[in-house]
């Protein structure tokens, strides 16, 4: 599961190395880190520092390139499914760029505000509100922009016998009316809409919830679902089926990486290439679980049809890859609750009868993300839990993970100022200043590691809630491992196991349940355009807040 993050990765700038000082030059100062790069309507480009790779062996970081490339290779197959028109779109905003001398000032500096959105978004759609932004021009212009470009040699994506004036009549309604395909992913729809038919997203093809009632799924997380002459038909992800071709640039990097990788790791690659290989739902399984059986590999990567945010029913795994090393100086917090995750199961405020009587292999680890692609980047998660088969996780454990490099970032780059406008008083500010980002850290960690991983299923459930629960699972799971982080995060147990001190405890708790609150009522402010939330992580925090808001005198 992850915890969403509300910043994209900036890369580190570029440019050649500067002639070494004297030898008894004094030592320059160290230059003031920058974190916050960029602000781009309500969006923040932030820097992310990879501290302690240069220290890596050279076999680790080698792992780590070839990682990476499998990463990259696997790009375009979120673009797609996230807007079957994506790709397109993308071609001609990057031609449209290359070749923006030819261009008016006005609309090129237009086309660059609109095109810095839809790389951090991966689309034109916001991430967060799920709705259509749409590039401020006029129909004129977008074409006098589009003609200017092709003059100048720009290559457009022009179908058999198009001219450009038929390109700019096809692909204008995408660039500049917000009614065209209005949201992404709709788990609200009107009354008497569907909500696969109102979702904009290319996971389903003319597929409706009621085309969905007699037909069973053979490859429910990894395919497109498509309705054609009246039938409905799965296109399978896999190295022979849908997306052949990125898988194969993947399975290639995966396959050059196993050589640099520990014993254990080249076991899930190999699992994770033979998935990739025949999309097969029990292939899957044989990678999670070794995937989950490597406890040890001081790198890791994420890389698969994971996440099922944006499908409006719950079911099909949007594409991500993440790579990542471990952070040993900051991992103790996060392995002591592993270490202590059946004291914290035994005491779990529900039935007994859903407590794990024997918890098993929970990995925590707190990890610098080197990159992230599809669904986890640009937009970046901050903790992530997996894997997300339930019997997998009740039988062979999980992996945990919070992404410090990121938590950093976020943290360093809002103002001072940010957090003062919006605390009550001079005393909250304070102790959000000094507590906030430590209480920050231990409820993303126990989110992760004792939240999402706790539990068991009832037996008829068949280790699948979301059959039951459909399109409002996602939402609360996020809400109940959030709600476990909560209650736990006022428990003497953290003092005990040596991870608050006793003396400011209470801080901690204060300054946690405060900064909760004031989030769920500041997040709102990311919402311009509509007035429902489609990001489960949103919808989670908004519901535990206006219960609160609803039920007590707070």
């Amino acid at each position: 599961m992850a915890v969403g993050g509300l910043l994209a990765c900036g890369a580190p700038g570029g440019g050649g190395s500067p002639d070494p000082p004297p030898a008894d030059a004094p030592a320059a100062a160290e230059p003031e880190r920058q974190y916050l790069l960029e602000r781009v309507d309500d969006a923040a480009i932030v820097q992310l520092y990879a501290d302690g790779f240069s220290d890596l062996p050279l076999r680790e970081k080698t792992l780590i390139w070839h990682l990476y490339q499998a990463a990259l290779a696997g790009r375009d197959i979120f673009y797609d499914q996230r807007y079957a028109h994506n790709l397109e779109m993308r071609v001609v905003l990057e031609e449209l760029l290359v070749h923006g001398g030819a261009l008016e000032p006005s609309a090129l500096e237009e086309i660059h505000r609109y095109a810095k959105l839809f790389w951090i978004n991966t689309g034109p759609f916001n991430n967060l509100t799920a709705r259509r932004f749409v590039l401020h021009l006029t129909p004129e212009a977008f074409g006098a922009a589009v003609h200017a470009a092709a003059s100048g040699g720009a290559g457009l994506p022009l179908r058999d016998g198009e001219s450009v004036d038929q390109l700019v009549s096809r692909l204008e309604p995408l660039f500049l009316d917000p009614d065209v395909d209005p949201i992404v992913t709709n788990k609200s729809p009107a009354a008497g809409e569907d909500l696969l038919l109102a979702s904009a997203n290319n996971l389903y093809d003319g597929v409706s919830m009621a085309d969905l009632a007699d037909f069973e799924e053979r490859y429910p997380l990894n395919s497109r679902l498509v309705k054609r002459n009246g039938r409905l038909h799965e296109e399978v992800y896999s190295i022979d089926g849908r997306y052949g071709a990125e898988i194969a640039g993947i399975v290639k990097h995966l396959e050059a990486a196993a050589p640099y990788a520990s014993e254990p790791m080249a076991v899930a690659l190999e699992a994770l290439v033979q998935w990739y290989r025949t999309g097969e739902p029990a292939d899957r399984r044989e990678y999670d679980i070794a995937w989950v059986a490597d406890r040890e590999s001081p790198v890791d990567t994420i890389n698969g049809f994971t996440e099922v945010y944006m499908d409006a029913r719950g079911v099909k795994g949007a594409w991500e890859a993440l790579v990542f090393y471990v952070n040993r100086e900051k991992t103790e917090a996060i392995r002591t609750l592993a270490e202590h995750a059946q004291w914290f199961e035994d005491h779990m405020p529900w039935d007994p009868r859903y407590r794990k009587a024997g918890v098993r292999g929970i990995t925590a680890n707190a990890i610098d993300v080197v990159v992230e692609m599809g669904d986890s980047g640009p937009i970046t998660p901050i903790g992530i839990n997996l894997p997300n088969d339930q019997t997998v996780r009740e039988e062979h454990g999980s992996k945990s993970v919070s992404l410090t490099n990121v938590v950093e970032a976020y943290d360093l780059s809002r103002p001072p100022a940010y957090r003062a406008e919006f605390t009550w008083d001079a005393a909250e500010d304070a102790r959000a200043e000094r507590w906030g980002a430590f209480a920050g850290d231990m409820t993303v960690n126990m989110h992760e590691v004792i939240g999402h991983a706790s539990g068991q299923v009832a037996e008829h459930v068949g280790g699948n809630p979301q059959t039951f629960l459909k399109e409002q699972y996602s939402a609360l799971e996020e809400a109940r491992a959030d709600l476990v982080a909560l209650y736990f995060i006022a428990d003497p147990k953290l003092v005990e196991i040596g991870v608050v001190d006793a003396e400011h405890h209470e801080e901690v708790i204060l300054a946690e349940y405060e900064a909760y609150a004031r989030n769920a009522i500041l997040q709102l402010r990311r919402v311009r355009e509509g007035s429902q939330l489609e990001q489960d992580h949103m919808r989670n925090r908004q519901m535990v807040v206006h219960w609160l808001i609803d039920n007590t005198d707070a």
